[in-house]
């Protein structure tokens, strides 16, 4: 048997067990290069399986992977039939190579029957054709039955594999049968052993494709208004919370969504975000108990924020939300309401800057357990109608974001905040009193 070498993050990818599995990210990661071993080895170790390789178009498929497998595939034990694209073992296994050029183009494969079938370039691939290939992976051998992708950002399906994979999973940790595994150009020793100037030629695109091909970022598009997101930088695991670091509580609250968000000060002014609730349908009481069972015993929490409409009383119970989450064992302060300036105070917590040892960082980090952060903050746009605001739709987008720019709105004011509940209501009397007097 031939020698083979795979890198760490391949073998990860090769090693995976997951129905679906993707391998996305920068360019130069050795992503087809794995997706062509994992299929050799599939091959050999289970006779008569069969796998279907696909790219998007002939061409494609025929100067990448076709060319790659007749320099890798060891002819003692396979033979490449032209005529079918296809390579056939001696144990009878098959590894077919398709193509997809429209969008209707799948159905030439309504009868076949597989047990992998590989997406390279995942991204070129329109959500349809991807669903309904999945229903090709079938068979009562008792073989493993898997879909196995690898992609870079950008294509016709940026967006449905974004939400399907990146900002549903915790990278290296699969969920729900599916697993993301993402690749870094300098995960590939070959590469940079090769071709050390590859990375010099990556940094001479423009700053969207560079971040994209480069650092294998997802979260870039036209209109985006937090361009400044960048998972490396942002999403960090939460180290251990020391006693005298300052604790938050935000939220953003309607029917629709209640999204809460803790998150720690440190002594250097960085905020972590390390905890999240988001749920709908959950009326103030419900809200309530969500918020205080997501907080360890005895967590001390030194401001609880929650955004000024909360605070105005209903005409038809006389009370504010507010005062319905106090009765519940939750106290609110008013926070800093002002949008355009609580985006502002966001992008400079978001603003990459380097550190004491050279590297990118910033003022704002988010534990990758707050997935619905991570997904909707990168997502927001720009209001075409005011530029310096954020779109309102889609509205599901908001919720999160919003609770986040209380809090930095809050803290860009000097911490300063309304005190809700009983106090406010006390202020209100004696402001109310000081007036009547005056006007004696």
């Amino acid at each position: 048997m031939m020698e083979l070498s795979v890198t760490g993050k391949q073998m990860q990818f090769i090693r995976s067990t997951a129905f679906e599995t993707l391998f996305g990210g920068a360019a130069g990661g050795g992503k087809s290069y794995a997706q062509l071993i994992d299929a050799l080895v599939f091959a050999l170790t289970y006779p008569r399986s069969r796998q279907l390789m696909l790219r998007r178009t002939f061409p494609e498929l025929r100067r990448s992977l076709i060319q790659v497998s007749l320099d890798l595939y060891p002819s003692e034990c396979a033979v490449y039939k032209e005529s079918t694209h296809r390579w056939v073992f001696s144990n009878q296994s098959i590894i077919e190579f398709g193509f997809c050029d429209s969008e209707n183009d799948v159905t030439k494969y309504q009868s076949a029957e597989y047990d992998v079938i590989r997406f390279d370039e995942l991204t070129h691939f329109t959500e349809f054709q991807f669903t309904y290939l999945l229903s090709r992976i079938r068979g009562v051998n008792g073989y493993p039955k898997q879909v196995k992708s690898s992609t870079n950002p950008g294509g016709v399906g940026h967006h449905w594999v974004k939400e399907r994979y990146i900002d549903r999973l915790i990278p290296g940790e699969e969920s729900g049968g599916r697993l993301f595994l993402p690749a870094r150009v300098a995960d590939n020793t070959f590469l940079m052993e090769r071709d050390p100037d590859y990375i010099t030629r990556l940094n001479m695109l423009d700053e969207q494709s560079r971040r994209a091909l480069l650092n294998g970022e997802w979260d870039l598009f036209e209109g985006q208004y937090f361009p400044e997101f960048s998972r490396d930088i942002h999403v960090r695991e939460m180290p251990e919370i020391p006693p005298d670091w300052r604790r938050y509580l935000a939220i953003d609250y309607g029917l629709d969504m209640l999204a809460a968000l803790w998150i720690a000060l440190d002594g250097a002014g960085t905020a972590w975000v390390y905890r999240e609730v988001y749920q709908s349908g959950l009326v103030i009481s419900e809200a309530a108990q969500r918020i205080l069972a997501a907080e360890l015993p005895g967590e001390r929490i030194d401001q609880r924020l929650a955004p000024p409409d909360l605070f105005a009383r209903r005409q038809e119970t006389g009370r504010s939300a507010v005062e319905i989450f106090a009765e519940h064992g939750l106290y609110f302060d008013k926070a800093a309401g002002d949008r355009i300036q609580g985006w502002y105070a966001l992008k400079e917590y978001l603003h990459p800057y380097r550190g004491e040892q050279g590297e990118l960082t910033a003022k704002l980090h988010i534990s990758p357990q707050c997935r619905n952060l991570i997904r909707t903050l990168p997502a927001l746009q720009y209001d075409p109608n005011r530029p310096n605001d954020t779109a309102v739709q889609p509205h599901e987008l908001t919720h999160a974001p919003d609770a986040l720019r209380y809090f930095t709105a809050t803290i860009r004011a000097g911490g300063c905040a309304v005190r809700g509940g009983a106090l406010e209501e006390e202020m209100d009397a004696f402001l109310s009193y000081g007036v009547q007097k005056g006007d004696e």
